[in-house]
């Protein structure tokens, strides 16, 4: 299949590169190209630093098992329960955390440079009675989110979109995921993603995402 744009990234970012270990791929947009919705600085420390954190801790897990540096951070995750035992954890949490702040950083863009299309409105209306309808419950999912981790928008096997949560860095790709799918929308709400800006106001920084949401991406996603 032919990968291009931030596809093409994102496939990067969660595929091991030529010497063995998982690396991340550049942000495909300066720290502030977010502002004023997302500061600079929280991009600065997000990338380099937590989301770093979890590329190199994903690579610490598997030095023991170099062969499975062969898989995607994708393969690692759906196949958790057959890794080793003594990884399972790491992975689960590395290796999601660096799975979800992969695609995150594809799924923004700078405020105006993407739009909902009429077939994207279309789509998000069959499946949620509306586009207002889809923001409100995507919002609920992000806000009711107890302490930390992600709302997400998924495609279901049957085509269906879904919209769920989950804790700390876990996924719907995960073997014991409530609902599995494909994510095309994520929102992180982990604190340290939007305190600087927003300090306890979640609900401020959710709303302020929809300013910054990657659409075309979106569609692309939904579509493949």
């Amino acid at each position: 299949m032919k990968r291009t744009g931030l596809s093409l990234i994102l496939f990067l970012a969660c595929s091991a590169v030529a010497f063995g270990q998982f690396s991340q791929a550049p942000l495909p947009y300066k720290y502030s190209a977010l502002e004023p919705y997302i500061d600079s600085t929280t991009m600065y420390i997000h990338y380099n630093g937590h989301h770093a954190a979890y590329c190199t801790n994903l690579n610490k897990a598997l030095e023991k098992y170099p062969e499975l540096y062969k898989k995607s951070v994708v393969e690692l995750i759906q196949g958790l329960n057959e890794l080793p035992a003594d990884i399972q954890t790491a992975v689960r949490n590395q290796g999601g955390g660096f799975y979800n702040h992969s695609l995150f950083w594809t799924l923004m863009a700078p405020t105006g440079t993407t739009n909902m299309t009429p077939k994207l409105e279309k789509i998000l209306s069959e499946n949620f009675g509306s586009v207002d309808a889809f923001k409100i419950e995507f919002e609920k999912a992000a806000a009711s989110r107890f302490g930390s981790g992600w709302a997400w928008l998924i495609k279901e096997p049957s085509g269906k979109l879904r919209i769920m949560s989950t804790a700390n860095q876990d996924s719907p790709l995960l073997p014991m995921a409530e609902v599995k799918g494909k994510p095309v929308l994520t929102l992180d709400v982990w604190e340290h993603a939007y305190y600087l800006k927003y300090q306890s106001k979640r609900a401020a920084y959710i709303k302020a995402f929809w300013n910054v949401v990657n659409w075309t991406e979106v569609e692309k996603l939904i579509a493949s």
